[in-house]
């Protein structure tokens, strides 16, 4: 239950960024009572949460898979959901092909399918990522290292595999028509669309859950013994831009959330999620300001007094929520070298290198999510992470959109989206030009059962420099710091800044990138602010 505000004081907040963690928390903070405005640079919300539209086709260049969709449903935020039935496709070197499934007792098949006698393996390994993301919910993902200050997202399916009360169906194709808005599910307090329950208590096996101390790809080699459902399980370092070899096990609890709540895509690509959040900040009484640089954030030694803009505009607030890189904020809004210098420490993650491919023609079995293995992942991770340059025998990930929906092309076409995982930093130190860098991954593809000769309308490139000029990014980096040591997920900035009335949100932050916890971000600072705006043990329904 959210804590009452200071003797009912409406704090004014300003949120700098206008990404999907500062978005969360703007909403469930303005629901709250308080009067918020979002400062944005660019002329849209959502940040990387974005598209890109030519000639009538249409590409993600950020999230392109919904996991956790009950953390946005439980904010009363309509969404048009279409869960997969195929989760991805891999295709590994040698030719070989898994397809994994919603359902895990059938993707469990198609691994014993690959490799034989390697199916009990991964449902053993299904099993511990469970009970690491029940430990993770309880801990990490509910609120800051301090401890839990959220109830968690709790999975909104009972036995019988629907969403309740009812509203979206399973299986691919099934449509969920307009779920939130009026009919939303939420329950909660402070109108935030937040479940009333318990803060949870962490447990004291909860530390041996996520196997400490063990890196993703020793994890990899518990469980199986084929190299290439090893390489699968790596593949979930990439989630937070990490190196597989040397982040933490934790993050191979990625499958209990795919295989457990499912793969989601929202109708009319995933930035449709971002126009509904900024619908509900509307409704809300959210006052965004786009196109409108903040320069500074004014605090004095002990507390933030408001922000600067880029004209010269001193905007006074009692809170400023940051959803912004944490090294922008420590290096320019708020200098403080000794944080810069923690940040530096952590390294960062890697960036990427979009190819967004206009197709001619249909591809026959073409799935909406697949990833096309490179021969030599280890090698691979160090061209990225120790020699700083593209990998000269890459993984690509392809989404293509236009598998389930004909919005995203033109008729008779598809949209192909194309991600290369490559260092952070100045493309110009690179060996070859990003264009020349492009062919080299066409023919890579092409080798290995993808082969655009003839097909390709047009090819947009984004690079590193692209991600860091638009959002931001330090290096262009995805996701802020990497994960590299068993106690990286415990370095990373904390939700509350050294001034009081300072809060940060967003991917460089706790408890990490990616929709899903970004999202648990926004849903943390609304609590803290609520927590430290309070002197009163009074509670309050919904408003």
């Amino acid at each position: 239950m959210r804590a009452a505000r200071l003797e009912g004081h409406m704090a004014e907040v300003i949120v700098v960024g206008g990404g999907v963690g500062g978005m969360v928390a703007a909403l469930l903070l303005a629901r709250d009572g308080h009067n918020v405005r979002i400062h944005e640079r660019l002329p849209r919300l959502g940040g990387k949460l974005a598209e890109h539209r030519r000639d009538g086709f249409t590409f993600s260049i950020g999230p392109s898979l919904l996991t956790l969709p009950g953390l946005f449903l439980d904010l009363g935020v309509p969404l048009d959901l279409l869960e997969l039935d195929e989760l991805c496709r891999y295709r590994f070197a040698d030719g070989s092909v898994l397809s994994t499934y919603r359902d895990p007792g059938r993707t469990a098949g198609e691994v014993d399918r690959l490799a034989p006698g390697e199916g009990r393996g991964w449902r053993a390994y299904h099993r511990w990522a469970e009970r690491c993301l029940d430990a993770a919910m309880r801990t990490f993902f509910a609120g800051p290292l301090t401890g839990p200050v959220v109830e968690p997202p709790a999975s909104r399916r009972d036995g019988s595999g629907h969403w309740w009360p009812g509203g979206v169906s399973s299986g691919a194709g099934e449509a969920a028509g307009g779920v939130g808005g009026d009919g939303s599910r939420a329950g909660g307090v402070g109108g935030g669309g937040l479940r009333g329950g318990a803060v949870p208590r962490a447990r004291l096996g909860d530390l041996f859950a996520v196997a400490p101390g063990r890196t993703l790809d020793a994890l990899a080699g518990r469980f199986f013994r084929d190299a290439r459902l090893r390489q699968y399980v790596d593949r979930y370092a990439t989630y937070a831009g990490s190196n597989p070899y040397r982040a933490p096990a934790a993050l191979g609890c990625v499958p209990a959330i795919e295989h457990g709540d499912g793969g989601w895509y929202v109708r009319g690509g995933l930035p449709r999620l971002a126009d509904a959040l900024a619908a509900a900040l509307d409704k809300a009484g959210v006052d965004v300001r786009t196109e409108t640089e903040i320069t500074e954030v004014i605090a004095d030694a002990d507390r933030v007094r408001g922000v600067r803009t880029a004209g010269g505009e001193v905007v006074r607030a009692d809170v400023v929520v940051v959803n912004a890189d944490a090294a922008s904020l420590y290096g320019r809004l708020l200098p403080d070298r000794a944080r810069l210098r923690r940040i530096a420490g952590l390294g960062l993650s890697s960036s990427a290198f979009l190819m967004l491919a206009a197709v001619e023609g249909r591809t026959e079995g073409m799935p909406h999510h697949s990833i096309v293995f490179s021969g030599d992942y280890r090698r691979e991770f160090g061209d990225i992470f120790d020699r700083r340059r593209p990998p000269e025998d890459p993984t690509v990930y392809i989404g293509c959109p236009s598998a389930h929906d004909a919005t995203m092309a033109p008729a008779g076409a598809e949209s192909w989206s194309m991600l290369v995982n490559v260092p952070a930093g100045d493309p110009a130190r690179w060996p070859m030009s990003p264009e020349a860098y492009a062919e080299l991954v066409l023919e890579r593809l092409a080798s290995r059962g993808h082969d655009l000769s003839g097909r390709l309308r047009f090819l947009d490139l984004l690079t590193p420099a692209d991600l860091r000029d638009r959002y931001g990014a330090w290096g262009g980096a995805i996701y802020g710091g990497a994960y590299g040591g068993p106690l990286a997920p415990f370095r990373r900035p904390g939700n509350r800044g050294p001034r009081r009335g300072l809060y940060l949100v967003g991917g460089s932050a706790h408890p990490g990138g990616g929709l899903p916890l970004v999202a648990m971000g926004g849903r943390i600072v609304a609590e803290l602010v609520a927590r430290d705006f309070s002197r009163s043990d009074r509670r309050r329904g919904r408003a």
